[in-house]
């Protein structure tokens, strides 16, 4: 079996649709228009669940065919003409009812099927602990091809420890279309975007909010989603409540530096970069970063993104930096990012990867 030049995919994904309280939508929506651009058909299937019909993004955000389905046996009875033919079928990770969504993938097509885990850390942490919310043991063989956020050491786990005939680091990425420079001169010192997480709130607290009480001149500012109302903010944090992704770049160049905080399961694991790194640096933003190992396979410490371990670092970058080495670090994340991280580059890996596992051959 070989894949033609011109492909017909399907992706099952969380959302492309909402890009609220999760990063999935940006990463389907970069992905899907620059698959469609090369000439692929591209169906997105979405379950139509409440929270994201209640803030869906404007229609014609996003590229390629989409529909959504009400249920199980609405999936089945409409679509699986469309996954049998399919060139390629991608099952992402948080689908609802997941399990039986990928073992009807898997009973289904004819091509190449393949789990996309944009969350490979904690999916991992869940099927240790016997959470088989959306991907189980038994299905990970049957996947062609698992694709995940996270590369390093975890690739090799999978492969040994779950049987994927092939895991392949599909990172996330930034679109250039939506993130660049904005003119304008910053309104914060420090910002962070991100969806409330408890995991991530300390780390939030120690080198954002801890730096913002000892420096009251300080201007920052926290945009997004469900954060709980117990969270003490100091008097010159400035919240914003939720931001579609037109407006994160202007957010994003309303700092003179932006902050980055990685998810407790993505720190234990390793080379697992954030999409906001992508974002904030194609936006020419310098970045302040926590530590985590493989940073460096993405961008080098000092030179395109600070690494920041307290408050006191944090203070050192926003009140000692030179201006002229705020930006110089700015520009050269940025040029690192463009030579390597667009969705152009994850469109013409993921092509790599069908291919060789339509003939036969490990990616």
């Amino acid at each position: 079996m070989k894949a033609p030049q011109h492909m017909h995919i399907v992706i099952l994904g969380l959302s492309i649709t909402s890009s609220w309280g999760n990063g999935h939508a940006t990463t389907y929506r970069a992905l899907v228009r620059e698959l469609v651009r090369r000439g692929h058909d591209v169906l997105f299937l979405e379950r139509d669940v409440p929270w994201y019909a209640a803030h869906r993004d404007p229609s014609g955000t996003w590229a390629g065919r989409t529909e959504l389905y009400a249920s199980l046996d609405d999936l089945r009875e409409r679509f699986a003409s469309e996954v049998r033919r399919a060139d390629l079928v991608v099952v992402g990770s948080y689908v609802p009812q997941g399990v039986d969504v990928g073992a009807w993938v898997q009973g289904t097509a004819k091509g190449v099927t393949a789990f996309y885990d944009i969350d490979t850390p904690v999916t991992l942490a869940k099927l240790e602990r016997g959470d088989f919310e959306y991907l189980a043991p038994h299905l990970v063989p049957g996947y062609q091809l698992y694709l995940s956020f996270t590369g390093g050491p975890t690739l090799q786990r999978i492969e040994r420890e779950l049987g994927s005939p092939a895991a392949r680091p599909l990172y996330c990425s930034c679109d250039p279309e939506l993130y660049g420079p904005c003119a304008g001169k910053p309104r914060w010192d420090l910002g962070y975007l991100g969806t409330y997480s408890d995991d991530r709130q300390p780390v939030l607290e120690r080198l954002m909010l801890d730096a913002a009480r000892s420096w009251p001149e300080g201007r920052f500012v926290v945009a997004g989603p469900q954060y709980p109302e117990g969270v003490v903010w100091p008097s010159n944090v400035e919240r914003v409540q939720h931001l579609a992704p037109p407006e994160h770049a202007a957010f994003y160049t309303a700092q003179r530096f932006t902050l980055n905080v990685t998810r407790r399961d993505m720190v234990r694991a390793g080379y697992s970069p954030s999409v906001r790194l992508f974002e904030a640096a194609a936006c020419g933003v310098p970045i302040i970063s926590d530590a985590w190992e493989g940073l460096d396979a993405f961008f080098t410490p000092g030179v395109e993104i600070l690494v920041s371990h307290d408050a006191r670092e944090t203070l050192g970058y926003l009140r000692e930096l030179p201006e002229a080495e705020r930006q110089a670090v700015a520009l050269r994340a940025r040029a690192r990012v463009l030579a390597e991280h667009t969705a152009e580059h994850r469109a013409r890996t993921l092509e790599g990867y069908a291919r060789e596992a339509a003939s036969g051959r490990a990616p």
